[in-house]
């Protein structure tokens, strides 16, 4: 028991010195690959060393859980890695502890790391995520002749909305613009149109100065001040260049926080169920009121178009308007009330389905909400479990490998971390867009790394074999029948030499075996379906054979003699017991022969064997009287 003790003692000290070195590179390979992401949020902005330190403390906070499981991977790889290569691993299993019971220390101290990275995501990473997003909006606002896209329209400018065909990023010089200035109301709404044109801040960063080359400018004298039967005509001006100057602080100020009210991300697990009830009362009264409303759009819908009788009728008592019928009404209208009717018609129709698409932005919009925060309550747990399932990856491999150092252990580590990321984001992507489950693309990745988990410990614990090439090469040639020669060469030292005359007599009696057999069974000729898949009787004769003629070729490749050498590769390496039956149970037969494609595909594979053991038992047959006949030639041993 005082061994245990300090076995404890020495995994938890050569664990936690790694943890702490592997964390702390892994949490700058993080904030390194999160920073390239915002690097052109930062260039330019004449941010101050408190605003960078900011932004780089609460960038560290978010990644700690993320940095934790990949900490855990290398530093429990390394571990085991190096005790493996020191041959300690060997010594403690030659102690009798087992790989679990040395890992048992590690594995509370890992529980004790996922609770808190739980900790870190419930109560610190949601600050942090808050406090960031706060920071990068602040950021964006500072400068925003910078973040002008390409495409679309951008509102970061008070009071206007600024529209850039084509910018050049290392001129700041802006191309095809078009600008929308509003006052008071939409109706003293100003439109510029201009080729070309810089924005840039002033000196005191309290404006900022557009100037614009090669423009019109249109704008609405009419305003709320004059009268309503005042005819003031649209001011039209051209322009070659024109400078316009907007009242904008560039100082750094922090944004409001509430137009970050939605980020799930900067919520804790309590406060997103919270939010989750009142996103989904809120949504749900909405899709109500859509419900409730949709029989009237639908009844002038139908009444509008052309369609079955019935469906008239039913709109007709929907709307609560008088039959009649429609057609020839439509036909006995003058032409200019015919064109009339029908672009009230379209101009109805098309209300009506831009009201329906406007609801359903409102509707996915809200289901996308919802879903985000189903994604992120999730996450919380699946994060704190892959330090444990990372943990039981990384130290049966370092066990298995043997290899410590930041050679192997690195690589083996990148590949299940890109493993884990591939899943891990794909599930996300494709449960926010709603084309998955949230539990089910939330739960790919553990679902595909626990298994792996367990096989790896399984393997370590049992010192299986699991990296042998040679190993899974032969059994994949046998699973597709492919075959595999024997390779006896002469040995340089012979301790016994062969018993000659006892093997001649064995391998006489193992060719009457095997006539015997042949004739009995009739190899070459197809099984009966039923007998082979319902009403199969063991048979084990092949397996004694085979078993005795491997003992035999065991005690000849002992000989000198070159001759009976080049016999014994003659030797076909036989299948034993795939030609009698696909399954040893009777139960998996039946279920065989049931999936019909199944069954036709084993009852071919084991005639194909049948036909090869038939030829393998001839080949036997003649080499067997080749040796014999050698043995006989020989002088006596």
């Amino acid at each position: 028991m005082t061994g245990i003790k300090k076995l404890d003692v020495f995994m938890t000290r050569q664990f936690l010195l790694l943890f702490v070195g592997t964390f702390f590179i892994s949490q700058f390979v993080l904030m390194m690959q999160f920073l390239w992401q915002y690097i052109d949020k930062l260039i330019g902005k004449g941010l101050t060393i408190d605003v960078l330190a900011q932004f780089f403390w609460y960038m560290s906070l978010m990644l700690v859980p993320q940095a934790m499981p990949l900490a855990i991977l290398l530093s429990s790889l390394i571990t085991f890695g190096n005790l493996g290569e020191s041959s300690e691993l060997t010594a403690i299993k030659a102690a009798g502890i087992s790989l679990l019971q040395s890992m048992r220390s590690l594995t509370v101290i890992v529980i004790l790391i996922a609770m808190l990275s739980f900790f870190f995501q419930n109560v610190v990473g949601p600050s942090a995520n808050m406090s960031f997003a706060q920071l990068l909006l602040s950021m964006k606002q500072k400068s925003p002749e910078l973040e002008i896209p390409e495409g679309v329209f951008y509102d970061g400018i008070p009071g206007s909305n600024i529209y850039v065909q084509k910018k050049d990023g290392e001129t700041g010089k802006l191309y095809g613009i078009m600008i929308y200035r509003m006052t008071d109301s939409f109706e003293d709404a100003a439109i510029i149109l201009a080729d070309s044109g810089m924005l840039q801040s002033t000196a005191d960063k309290k404006h900022l100065l557009l100037n614009l080359w090669n423009g019109e400018w249109f704008e609405n004298m009419k305003n709320s001040q004059m009268s309503e039967n005042a005819s003031v005509p649209y001011r039209r001006e051209t322009f070659t260049k024109k400078r316009i100057v907007f009242d904008f602080d560039s100082d750094f100020n922090l944004a409001d926080a509430g137009a970050l009210a939605n980020n799930a991300r900067g919520k804790s697990l309590s406060r997103i169920k919270r939010d989750l009830d009142s996103l989904r009362q809120t949504y749900d009264s909405i899709g109500r009121s859509y419900y409730n409303t949709m029989p009237m759009a639908i009844a002038n819908m139908q009444v509008l178009t052309k369609g079955k009788k019935v469906d008239r009728k039913r709109a007709e008592e929907m709307a609560g308007t008088k039959s009649f019928n429609i057609d020839s009404v439509f036909s006995k209208m003058p032409t200019d009330k015919k064109l009339a009717a029908v672009n009230s018609a379209m101009m109805q129709v098309q209300t009506e389905v831009s009201e329906v698409s406007f609801r359903a932005m409102v509707t996915s919009d809200g289901d996308r909400l919802i879903r985000q925060h189903q994604i992120e309550a999730i996450n919380k747990f699946t994060m704190s479990l892959s330090c444990l399932i990372f943990f039981f990856i990384g130290a049966p491999l370092g066990a298995i490998i043997r290899k410590g150092g930041l050679g192997v252990p690195v690589i083996i580590s990148v590949i299940v971390f890109i493993i884990y990321y591939i899943f891990d984001n794909t599930g996300y992507r494709m449960a926010r867009g709603g084309m998955w489950a949230v539990w089910f693309g939330k739960g790919i990745a553990p679902a595909v790394l626990i298994p792996l988990a367990i096989f790896f410990t399984y393997k370590a614990n049992n010192d299986s074999v699991v990296f042998n090439l040679d190993a899974y090469r032969e059994f994949f040639m046998r699973l597709l029948g492919m075959r595999i020669k024997r390779n006896i060469v002469r040995k340089e030292v012979i301790i016994n030499d062969p018993e000659y005359s006892r093997d001649s007599t064995e391998l006489a009696a193992i060719s009457d075996e095997i006539a015997a057999y042949a004739n009995e069974h009739r190899l070459v000729r197809l099984p009966g379906v039923v007998k082979v898949f319902f009403r199969y009787q063991p048979d084990h004769a092949i397996e004694n054979i085979g078993g005795r003629l491997d003992r035999v070729i065991e005690d000849l490749s002992n000989t000198r003699d070159r001759v009976i050498l080049t016999e014994l590769n003659n030797y076909p390496v036989m299948s034993l017991t795939a030609h009698t039956r696909p399954f040893e149970r009777k139960w998996l037969n039946a279920a065989a022969a049931i999936l019909f494609p199944l069954g036709i595909v084993l009852y071919v594979r084991m005639c194909r064997f049948r036909f090869r053991l038939y030829r393998d038992l001839r080949t036997i047959r003649r080499t067997n009287e080749n040796i014999i006949k050698r043995i006989g030639e020989m002088s006596p041993q």
